[in-house]
């Protein structure tokens, strides 16, 4: 998970990974979309695809690079267990903030 994290820090990588989420994209096309050099852009893929988030298809002389959907997968997962923690933790404070609403008004009567 580390890895996936810091890899995704980058603002850079970041970006790539929105691209290639509408699909896969050669190394050219990304360095066009992003106004990147292609040399960047080959160096932030291959710290995505060491933190296994991409794969990449060589079709003749060009590169092709995807999302991989496991790793993905398992970053939504664990970003779920805090969602609950979340709402669990605004589910009380709503009954918490109800309750101090009741003994308010029982407090004027």
């Amino acid at each position: 998970m580390e890895k996936i994290l810091s890899a995704l820090a980058e603002t850079n990588r970041l970006h790539i990974m929105e691209l290639l989420r509408d699909g896969p994209l050669t190394v050219g096309e990304i360095a066009d979309k992003l106004r990147l050099r292609q040399p960047q852009v080959s160096k932030h893929l291959r710290v995505l695809s060491e933190a296994d988030l991409v794969e990449v298809h060589p079709v003749a002389n060009r590169r092709i690079y995807q999302l991989k959907t496991q790793p993905l997968r398992e970053l939504d997962i664990w970003l779920n267990s805090f969602r609950q923690l979340w709402d669990d933790r605004f589910d009380r404070l709503d009954d918490y903030l109800l309750q101090l609403q009741r003994n308010e008004m029982n407090d004027d009567v």
